[in-house]
Order: C-alpha cells, then structure tokens, then sequence
C-alpha cells in the first residue's frame, strides 16, 4: 500500500514520497462528515503519514477529531495545557537548546500498550525549518534478510521511557534543562508503569503487516546481555532509517499531521532558531503482537 493511490469519492490524496506519506485535500475538520473521515482514516492506513493543510481549528475541534481515532493517551511524564490538559503544547523559544522530540522514536514506546496515533498541530512555525521526518517500518522489516527475519521473529526489545543507555544520553530533566517551557511541564509518571518489553517485530493490528518496531526507548533485547544485544540493535537502528524508507513533512500554521505509530518513526529536525509552537494529541493503543 505504502506509496499507492486510490481514488476518493470526498477526497484527493497526493502522495509525499514513494516511500509513504500524503496529503489530503478536501478535509474540513470544523465540519467532518463520517463519510469523509471514513475515507481520511483508509488513506491513513495506507499512506501511515497524512497531512491536512490550512486548518483552523480550536482545540476543542482538535480534540473531537482525536476522539475519532480512538480514546486520549496521556503523556506520564508532561503535563497538558491548564484548559486541555489531553493537548500537549510543544514550544521552543529563540536560544533553547533542547528541541522535543529531536531523536529517532515511536512515541510512548515504553508504556505497556504504546500509542496508536499522535495528531500535531501546527500554531506558530519558523519560517523555514523545523521539519519533521518518518521512516516507513513496514518497507525496513521487508529489507531484511530472510536470515534475519527468522533468527530475530521472536525476539522481544526492552524499553525505557527514561533510563536511556544508547550514546550516553541524559536523563529527561537534564535534557529538558536547555529549554525551560518544556521543563515547566515535566511531571513524576508516579507508579505508572514506564518500562516495557515489546515484539522487535510486530503485526499491525488493523492492517496485518509486520513491522520493524524500533525507536530510541528500546534500550536493550529483552533476556539477552548486552553484549549480544549491541551489534544487533545498532545495525537495526541504522537499517531502519534508511534514505529511501522516509519522507518529510514541512510545518506552516495550520497544518495538521497524523502518523501511526504501530507503522513509523519520527524525528523533529532542530535547524531553525525561531520560536515554534505546536498542539499534540496522542490516541490510546493496545498491546503490540
């Protein structure tokens, strides 16, 4: 499916890149008819990455649209708006040094049940810059090796929401410290479970497809030693965001994008110094299998 076209009754999507990845003409998310989100949610699950254009919306409507996906996911560790608190500001100001969200990672990975969806909305971006980029883990578990297929099919990878090993990485506070709005929100997860083992490859539950299911939370392989697990999991993590498995998505306000995080990563490219403010809804997923 990833890159292919069909043709809507309400809608018109235009892919991004081969590799997944559309935008969608024709979506008024102020008056949404169930026809028209019928089809939105198809070309979703096709496409993983989609992108509305030129959406004015309040977060009382982003809101409703999430609920459309599915019940809210609440991030353990950041606390939402005052007035929303299912909708997560991301802000960075001219000077931070920390941009959320700028490493490889499926959110909420380390949770028991990871988020299905994450839905950003665009209130104020820079005026160049500031991209996100997805990788498509469909199109990297299909370029595996058959060898490595079988040799990894029931390996489990072991994830950390904080405990972050790989590149001698901070801890959350310590990184959050070069940007203090994000700071600000920064909350304990109290007795919330925040580590979690997961299928290194899982079965899409909606679509059936496999995917490679990596992201900077996976810290180690679940009952290997480190040692064993290492050289695996740095050719995975180079393998699976590879050139030709990813696209790119350019911000202007507006601009609303909804990717699947049982199918791709995603990576915030931090090369603008301009304030940035964005609205992110995160949608409650199950178990991976």
């Amino acid at each position: 499916m990833d890159g292919s076209t069909t043709a809507y009754k309400h809608i018109t999507v235009s892919p991004i890149a081969g590799s997944m990845g559309a935008e969608i003409q024709g979506v008024d998310l102020t008056a949404l008819e169930d026809e028209v989100f019928d089809e939105l949610y198809d070309a979703w699950l096709r496409h993983h990455v989609v992108v509305l254009r030129d959406q004015e919306i309040t977060p009382d409507q982003q809101l409703a649209f999430a609920l459309r996906f599915g019940e809210i996911h609440y991030h353990p560790y950041m606390k939402g708006m005052d007035d929303h608190p299912e909708i997560l500001e991301i802000i960075k100001e001219p000077g931070d040094q920390y941009t959320f969200g700028s490493s490889w990672h499926t959110d909420q990975m380390f949770n028991p049940q990871p988020a299905k969806a994450t839905m950003l909305y665009a209130k104020e971006t820079p005026s160049c810059g500031g991209d996100t980029i997805f990788a498509n883990m469909h199109l990297a578990y299909d370029a595996l090796s058959d060898g490595m297929q079988d040799m990894l099919a029931d390996v489990k990878s072991w994830c950390s929401g904080d405990k972050f090993k790989q590149g001698g990485r901070p801890q959350r506070k310590d990184r959050y410290a070069g940007n203090a709005q994000m700071l600000a929100k920064l909350r304990d997860p109290g007795n919330l479970q925040t580590e979690s083992a997961h299928p290194l490859f899982r079965t899409h539950p909606e679509t059936g497809r496999k995917a490679l299911y990596m992201g900077n939370h996976v810290k180690s392989l679940h009952e290997f030693d480190e040692a064993e697990a290492e050289p695996i999991l740095d050719y995975l993590r180079a393998h699976s965001v590879r050139p030709e498995f990813t696209c790119r998505v350019g911000w202007r306000p507006g601009t609303l994008t909804i990717w699947d995080n049982r199918s791709v990563q995603h990576f915030a490219v931090a090369d603008y110094n301009e304030r940035r403010r964005m609205h992110r809804i995160t949608i409650a997923g199950d178990t991976p299998f």
